[in-house]
């Protein structure tokens, strides 16, 4: 099993590893330590200091007044070394593993079209993929980049905008000739619409009346969905009606596979992609940075 260099700075680095994973055992994880390992290194360190760093208990983990101005100069320190080596190897070829956890639309029509041109830019950096629409937790997982498209829960962790679009209810052109086209909110009641089954879903659909009040309409119907993907493929298949990003669905539209509706009540809600990063202080290998900045830039063409 691969060790720290147990120094100083290596013991800083123990110790803000387990302050951004919000635990032991998953910091342990993610520096490929065991979890006693690491309980030793920060009692070594609080007994060297003579200073309590971190109360621990079963469930959380805080920081103590000493503990966070210990963390405070130790994410500086970090900084100005990784700047340091930065600015020795600013010119070297960025090289290893950057690990991608992506959402389902993302990955699909986004990421994995432009992965030949990443690897073409950057040949000594290795791409490893995984494709779902839960929310991951960087650590556990030993992901580097989570790409997550919605609302972003309060977190340490950092994040990037890569776009923002609308959202559209849809449907297919063969469901609406089979089941007619709604025309007024009230006939949602006649039709089938496709919701998500994970933790995070919306309870209902968001509308505008001709009155200018928002209302939220629950999402009923005889299917639902993992993941944006499988719900673009319901409404493909004549399932019943969606209501998904425009980001995602853009070429149906466009190759008349799928017939946005109610237009007139969408309430032009925004719904952004980020990616999301451990990234404190700045401290960024350059494996990752590339991707970030490779990502950001096919966003904006």
């Amino acid at each position: 099993m691969a060790r720290l260099d147990l120094n100083r700075s290596g013991e800083m680095e123990v110790f803000v590893r387990v302050v951004a994973a919000g635990g032991l055992s998953p910091a342990a994880r993610s520096l490929r330590m065991t979890p006693s390992a690491v309980s030793k290194l920060l009692a070594r360190l609080e007994a060297r200091l003579g200073a309590r760093l971190i109360n621990r208990s079963t469930r959380r983990l805080t920081l103590t007044p000493e503990g966070q101005v210990f963390h405070d100069q130790a994410m500086r320190v970090l900084a100005d070394i990784d700047e340091a080596e930065r600015a020795v190897t600013s010119s070297a070829t960025p090289r290893g593993r950057v690990r991608v956890n992506a959402s389902v639309p993302y990955g699909l029509h986004h990421l994995i079209p432009r992965v030949p041109a990443f690897n073409a830019r950057y040949p000594e950096v290795v791409l490893d993929i995984v494709l779902n629409d839960r929310v991951v937790d960087l650590m556990d997982e030993r992901a580097d980049v989570a790409i997550r498209v919605g609302p972003m829960a309060a977190s340490s962790l950092m994040a990037r905008k890569l776009v923002e679009t609308r959202m559209a209810v849809v449907a297919s052109p063969d469901y609406l000739a089979r089941r007619g086209t709604p025309q007024a909110l009230k006939d949602l009641a006649d039709h089938d619409l496709i919701g998500f089954n994970f933790g995070r879903h919306l309870d209902g659909w968001s509308f505008v009346t001709a009155e200018g009040e928002r209302v939220t309409r629950p999402v009923e119907g005889p299917a639902t969905a993992g993941d944006g993907e499988t719900a673009r493929a319901l409404v493909l298949a004549g399932a019943g009606l969606a209501r998904l990003s425009l980001f995602h669905i853009g070429p149906d539209l466009e190759a008349g596979r799928m017939v946005k509706v109610l237009e007139p009540f969408n309430p032009g809600d925004i719904e952004e992609t980020r990616a999301v990063y451990v990234g404190h202080g700045g401290r960024l290998p350059s494996r990752v940075r590339v991707f970030l900045d490779f990502l950001a830039e096919e966003a904006r063409l």
